[in-house]
C-alpha cells in the first residue's frame, strides 16, 4: 500500500494537472497537528495562481471540489489567502493502520529503484587513539547506512582510514631508533606524539624520517613490517570502539589511503594529459572553475607537491574514481565535519570538470556536521585541554547510565544494571548526537542526555518499557495480535495519525540524509503516547473492543519506536 501522504500527494497532483493542463510532479504537504481541526495543509495554490495569473483562493476552491480520493478525506477546506486544509477520514485511517499490525516493516516497502550507494564514514587515523571528534562521523554515517540498507539499496560501507603519509615516516623512524614495542593503542598514541614533536623540532630527524617514508613507499621489508604492525594494533582498537558503539563498520569495510596509493601517479598523469591539471610553481594543480582565494585569484587544488608528494586531494580523487568505475556507485555519501566543506565542494566540482562524474546518473553528497562543544561552548576537551578519548567517553556513558538507572529504579539488581548500562548509556550518547541538526554545533551534557524527560533516548525507552509493562499486566499476546483499530477521541486520532507518518519520515531521510528528523518524529510519537496513556485508560476500559483497540494502538507505537531506534543504531530494552 502507498504511504498516506503519497496517496494524498498523487490525488492532488493528478487533479491539478487535469484541471489546469499542467505537468506538476511534486507537491508539499505539511503536517498540521497543532490545529486539531485539520491534519494537513497544501500550499501549492500560490505557485499555480502565479503561473495562471489567478487568485490563489479561487484555485484552492476549484481543487478542493474536484479531488477524486473521497475515501481518504473527512474534510477538504480552502482558507485565505490560498491554503487547502485536510482532515483525514477516521474510517480510512483505521483501515490504513490495520495493515501495519502484522508487517514487521510497518508497510515500508523496499525501493523499486535500487541504487549502489557508497557511504564513507568513520575514518580514524592509524597509530592514533580514536577521540570524541570521531563520534559524529561514525554514528551519523552508520544511521544513514542502516536506513538506506533497510530501504533495499546496495549499501557499500567505506572506512577511509588515514594509514599513509608523512606521519608514518617519522613514527616508524622513531620506533626503530628507540627500539620500541607496543601492546596497545595508548602506548602507540604516546609514541606518535613524541615522534611528531621530534619531527617538528629536529631538522636531522626530519631528514631521516623523510628517507624512512621513501622506504615505506617502496615497501622496504623492515619498514613495511612495522607499518603493518601499527595498522594491526590500530584496527583492533577501532573494531573494539565500533563494536561498543554498535556501529556496523568492520575490517572488510576498510579502504584506507594506502589502498589508493598505487593509483596516484596515473591519476596525476591522466589529469595532465587531458589538460585538466597543469604545472604551477613546480607543483601539479587543478584550477577548478568557480573557486577563488580571498584576493579573487583562482584557487589551486594541489594534486602533487613540488617534491613529488601527493596530497589529500589526490587520494580523494583516486577514491572517487575507484567508487565510480569499479564499485559502479550511483550515489556517494561522505560524512565529515563542517571544516571540510570547501574540500568536498572542490572535489565534486573537479570530478565534473574532469568528466569523471556524470551528475545526471551519479549523485554526490557531503554530510557536513558541526562540532561537539563543552558546556563552556568551546570544543569538547578534558580540563587539561586534551582531546577526550572515545573509549573513556563510552565507559563514562555506561557509568553515568548506571547511576541514573539506580536513582530512577532503585529495585534493579547489579546484574540487571550491568545488562542495561550499555544499551541505555551508549544509546543515550548516540541519540543525543543524532537528535541535533547536523549542520549545527551542539553542547555535550550528560545531564540532558540521561534525562527521563525531553527529547532523549531515555524518554523513548521509557515509553517502550511502559508499553511492554501494559502488555504483561493485561496478558496481551503481541505475537498473534489482531483486531480492529477504533478511534474514539481526538487523542487517539492524533496518535494514530502520527504512527501513519512513519513511512514518510523514513523516505524523506533517504532523500535528505537527516537522521535528526527521525529523532524528532520518535520524540513526538512518544509524547503523544504518554498523553494517550494518561487520558485513554486501557486496564480500566470496560468495553472489550475499545480496550483491544487501545492495546493494538500501543503495539503499533512500540513497533514504531523499536524499528525507529534500531535504524538509528540504538537497542531497545523491554524492562527497566
Amino acid at each position: 500500500m502507498d504511504y498516506l501522504k503519497y496517496q494524498i500527494e498523487q490525488d492532488f497532483i493528478d487533479t491539478i494537472n487535469k484541471l489546469f493542463n499542467l505537468s506538476l510532479s511534486t507537491l508539499s504537504i505539511r503536517s498540521n497537528l497543532a490545529l486539531q481541526e485539520f491534519d494537513y495543509q497544501v500550499d501549492a495554490c500560490f505557485i499555480i495562481a502565479k503561473e495562471l495569473k489567478k487568485n490563489p483562493l479561487e484555485i484552492a476552491e476549484i481543487i478542493s471540489t474536484n479531488l477524486s480520493r473521497n475515501d481518504i478525506y473527512y474534510t477538504v477546506k480552502p482558507s485565505k489567502p490560498g491554503f487547502i486544509n485536510i482532515k483525514i477520514d477516521s474510517n480510512f485511517l483505521q483501515s490504513y493502520l490495520s495493515t501495519f499490525l502484522n508487517d514487521p516493516r510497518l508497510c515500508i516497502v523496499s525501493t523499486p529503484h535500487v541504487k549502489t550507494i557508497v557511504v564513507d564514514y568513520g575514518s580514524p587515523n592509524v597509530a592514533k587513539e580514536m577521540h570524541v571528534g570521531h563520534l559524529r562521523s561514525a554514528i551519523i554515517g552508520d544511521a544513514i547506512a542502516r536506513i538506506l540498507t533497510f530501504l533495499g539499496h546496495n549499501v557499500i560501507r567505506q572506512n577511509h582510514t588515514g594509514d599513509w603519509g608523512t606521519q608514518f615516516g617519522f613514527l616508524i623512524q622513531y620506533i626503530i631508533e628507540d627500539n620500541l614495542k607496543f601492546n596497545n593503542i595508548s602506548e602507540l598514541n604516546q609514541a606518535y606524539k613524541a615522534a611528531r614533536e621530534l619531527f617538528d623540532n629536529d631538522k636531522n630527524f626530519e631528514l631521516r624520517a623523510r628517507k624512512r617514508l621513501t622506504l615505506l613507499q617502496s615497501h622496504d621489508k623492515e619498514t613495511y613490517s612495522i607499518w603493518e604492525n601499527l595498522s594491526k594494533i590500530s584496527y583492533q582498537h577501532f573494531n573494539s570502539i565500533f563494536k561498543k558503539l554498535g556501529v556496523l563498520l568492520t575490517e572488510q569495510d576498510v579502504r584506507g589511503e594506502s589502498f589508493y596509493n598505487f593509483m596516484l601517479p596515473d591519476i596525476v598523469k591522466e589529469l595532465l594529459n587531458t589538460c585538466i591539471a597543469e604545472e604551477s610553481q613546480s607543483a601539479k594543480v587543478i584550477f577548478v572553475p568557480g573557486f577563488y582565494d580571498k584576493d579573487k585569484n583562482p584557487l589551486p587544488m594541489i594534486i602533487q607537491k613540488s617534491d613529488g608528494g601527493y596530497l589529500y586531494h589526490t587520494t580523494d580523487l583516486a577514491a572517487a574514481k575507484y567508487r565510480l568505475n569499479t564499485l559502479h556507485a550511483d550515489r556517494i555519501i561522505y560524512v565529515t565535519d563542517m571544516r571540510q566543506k570547501q574540500h568536498f565542494a572542490m572535489l565534486f566540482s573537479a570530478l565534473k570538470y574532469a568528466n569523471w562524474l556524470n551528475p545526471s546518473t551519479t549523485e554526490l553528497n557531503h554530510i557536513a556536521f558541526g562540532t561537539v562543544l563543552g558546556e563552556d561552548h568551546k570544543p569538547f576537551k578534558t580540563r587539561s585541554g586534551e582531546t577526550i578519548s572515545l573509549n573513556l567517553l563510552l565507559e563514562e556513558a555506561e557509568n553515568k547510565a548506571t547511576d541514573s538507572l539506580k536513582r530512577k529504579y532503585p529495585e534493579l539488581s547489579e546484574y540487571e544494571l550491568k545488562n542495561l548500562a550499555n544499551s541505555i548509556g551508549i544509546g543515550a550518547l548516540k541519540y543525543a548526537d543524532l537528535s541535533n541538526d547536523l549542520n549545527k554545533d551542539y553542547v555535550f551534557s550528560w545531564e540532558k542526555m540521561l534525562a527521563f524527560n525531553g527529547n532523549t533516548a531515555l524518554y523513548l525507552q521509557n515509553a517502550y518499557v511502559r508499553i511492554h509493562s501494559i502488555f504483561r499486566k493485561e496478558n496481551f499476546n503481541i505475537i498473534n495480535a489482531k483486531g480492529n483499530i477504533i478511534i474514539t477521541n481526538d487523542i487517539e486520532r492524533m496518535l494514530c495519525l502520527k504512527i501513519s507518518e512513519f513511512p514518510d519520515i523514513i523516505r524523506s531521510i533517504e532523500i535528505k540524509l537527516t537522521p535528526h528528523l527521525l529523532c524528532n518524529y520518535l520524540y513526538e510519537l512518544a509524547s503523544l503516547f504518554h498523553n494517550f496513556y494518561e487520558s485513554c485508560h486501557i486496564g480500566k476500559c470496560k468495553e472489550e473492543d475499545i480496550k483491544l483497540s487501545r492495546l493494538l494502538i500501543s503495539l503499533l507505537v512500540a513497533k514504531t519506536l523499536k524499528l525507529g531506534l534500531e535504524l538509528l543504531g540504538i537497542q531497545v530494552v523491554e524492562k527497566m
